[in-house]
């Protein structure tokens, strides 16, 4: 099966994953997409700690994670919440997501 294939296959389940929880959780404040980048750094920490490769990482990490993650609903929520809220939005992504991250390539170590 080729890469691409692989990314679909990933994809198909980390997108409607994406979806369900933004429809659950997302409000007032944006905690439906806030769970899904910090998940899908966690995974890919993990998968970079355990250094998987070829149809693997196309299925998990540009796949699964790539359909989870959402960056462009990131930003529009981040401008939406204004210049405080926003910043604080923004901050605590990044860092919880950079945690993550770091904790998924600990944690497979």
């Amino acid at each position: 099966m080729s890469d691409a294939l692989w990314v679909a296959l990933g994809a198909s389940v980390g997108a409607p994953l994406r979806f369900w929880l933004g429809r659950r959780l997302d409000g007032a404040l944006p905690w439906g997409t806030l769970a899904v980048n910090v998940a899908a750094s966690l995974v890919l920490g993990l998968c970079v700690g355990w250094s998987v490769d070829g149809a693997a990482l196309a299925l998990v990490g540009a796949g699964f994670c790539g359909g989870m993650s959402t960056y462009s609903s990131f930003a529009v929520q981040t401008r939406d919440l204004g210049r405080g809220r926003g910043t604080t939005y923004a901050v605590l992504t990044l860092g919880l997501g950079l945690g993550a991250a770091a904790l998924g390539y600990w944690l497979a170590g």
